[in-house]
């Protein structure tokens, strides 16, 4: 078997600028000559097909550390045509979300409601928003099909609660728009909106009430405004809907469906000649012969491998000092995404990558409608096993004003753990018990403890997992760190 070089000299100059202060080393192995040839080849002596053949594979990493968001959109949109669904139309989920969603790191105590628009025949399309109330809210973002925010709606959103008409443009849209709307300019064709109907309590009324108010969003192409036109719901709850990241093939199959469907951005167009080399080019089918499409298995995981090290360098710097919680992107990443890569000194393109490795959608204000803390580690730094018993105390008035929950994820996809009776817990969740001073226990293994079934999450025995905390609607004590969250201990 073929060893190949781990990194080029241009991958360990992004690894080390990738997340700022989090510097990475490792040692470059040169690839051993093919098999049956006298000793280690200089670079000199290379034939113009192993030229290629390295050339091939460094940009094919590169293009998979680019194209994550790109891939991540496409797998989601490839998803809703496997439940039935379309562009242009809204899917639902009719409950909280069962394992049956393999969304990359979901959230699984509210009812998710997404538009997937594509302007590309239809023109500008309309999102009507409901207005809140005490009882009914919307939390969610437009994105375009590189999950970059183009704005936030509902109470922590442009309306401000007050509910409105977003107009999502197609690229390069010139013609005047109509009084009204919030206009929203996409770059790309298509994209999604990732709408959360807040749940009140964890009750079927509440559940049933969550649903009516996220069925209340129309979603149209403006051409049909006069027409009263219909939104075509579709329900995926007992479905499989599954757009996890494949790390082989399938990876650039994905990116080239992509490729084909979309613009090129300007500041993109330095891939043009990377994604050619690898056979994905406009106007072209994607026809990879034997030996190309093993070079492509072996550089896309490669890049994963990567990748989940990047990850794991999340948590070196705690989102409070002292614990293993950390944020779900790096600074520089959050930045681009919320200004769309406004910086022209600054494209995070690599931590960007890692970011959609693990998770789906990007908010235009982080902070106002929804915070994220995250752990792979327990309190003596140590990864989460699932055959293990935990306990993680959350202190007494979080932060929030909608609701707090901790889930459990896969390890090694990210997703809900297949086949769980339930993946989090959250302050919604009936039955909680708190303890004598206001703090709640919340704990994670195999097995409830004796009479703590509703403060249990399961976990799957010889698996990883991985724990998100989200704070809906969250207020000032978080963010001055005047409340903190401890870290989640190994239990007897």
């Amino acid at each position: 078997m073929r060893k190949r070089a781990i990194l080029t000299s241009a991958t360990l100059l992004a690894a080390g600028t990738l997340l700022g202060a989090m510097a990475i080393s490792t040692g470059a192995q040169e690839r051993q000559s093919e098999p049956g040839a006298r000793g280690a080849r200089t670079v000199s002596a290379l034939t113009p097909a192993q030229l290629a053949e390295r050339l091939l594979y460094r940009r094919a990493v590169e293009a998979a550390f680019w194209g994550m968001p790109a891939v991540n959109a496409q797998l989601m949109y490839d998803a809703v045509k496997q439940v039935g669904g379309d562009f242009n139309q809204i899917v639902y989920w009719s409950r909280p979300l069962s394992s049956k969603n393999q969304t990359l790191t979901p959230n699984p105590n509210t009812i998710y409601v997404f538009p997937f628009y594509n302007t590309k025949d239809v023109g500008p399309m309309v999102l009507e928003i409901p207005p809140a109330d005490q009882d009914d809210s919307i939390t969610g973002s437009v994105d375009d099909a590189w999950q970059t925010a183009l704005a936030d709606v509902g109470p922590a959103g442009d309306d401000k609660g007050k509910g409105g008409k977003y107009l999502i443009l197609p690229p390069a849209y010139k013609e005047k728009v109509p009084d009204g709307y919030i206009a929203l300019r996409s770059s790309t064709h298509t994209g999604f909106v990732i709408l959360r109907s807040n749940l009140k309590g964890g009750s079927e009324a509440d559940i049933a009430k969550a649903v009516a108010y996220g069925k209340q969003i129309k979603f149209y192409p403006l051409s049909q405004a006069n027409q009263s036109p219909q939104t075509k719901f579709v329900d995926s709850f007992d479905v499989l809907f599954d757009s996890t990241i494949p790390y082989d093939l399938r990876f650039f199959e994905a990116l080239d469906r992509f490729v084909q469907r979309e613009p090129w951005l300007d500041r993109d167009r330095v891939m043009i000649d990377s994604l050619r080399t690898i056979g994905i080019e406009k106007g072209k089918p994607f026809k990879p012969d034997e030996r190309t499409k093993q070079t492509l298995n072996e550089a896309v995981r490669e890049a994963h491998a990567f990748l989940d090290h990047w990850y794991e360098l999340l948590f070196a710097t705690p989102y409070n000092e002292g614990t293993h919680w950390g944020l779900p992107a790096p600074p520089a990443v959050l930045k681009g995404l919320m200004t769309d890569f406004a910086d022209p000194n600054e494209y995070p393109v690599d931590g960007r990558g890692m970011v959609y490795s693990y998770a789906y959608f990007s908010p235009k204000r982080l902070g106002e409608g929804q915070f994220y803390l995250v752990t792979i580690s327990d309190k003596d730094g140590k990864s989460f096993d699932g055959g293990s018993n935990y306990r993680m105390n959350v202190p007494a008035n979080p932060p929030v004003r909608l609701y707090w929950s901790a889930t459990v994820y896969d390890r090694a996809t990210h997703a809900l753990i297949r086949e769980m009776p339930k993946s989090a817990v959250s302050s919604l969740t009936p039955g909680l018990a708190k303890t004598a001073d206001g703090s709640m226990d919340v704990y994670f293994g195999p097995k409830a403890p004796p009479g703590k079934e509703a403060n249990w999450v399961p976990t799957k025995i010889d698996s990883g997992f991985e724990v998100t905390f989200r704070f809906y609607g969250p207020e000032k004590p978080l963010f001055d760190k005047t409340w903190k969250l401890p870290d989640i201990a190994k239990a007897p």
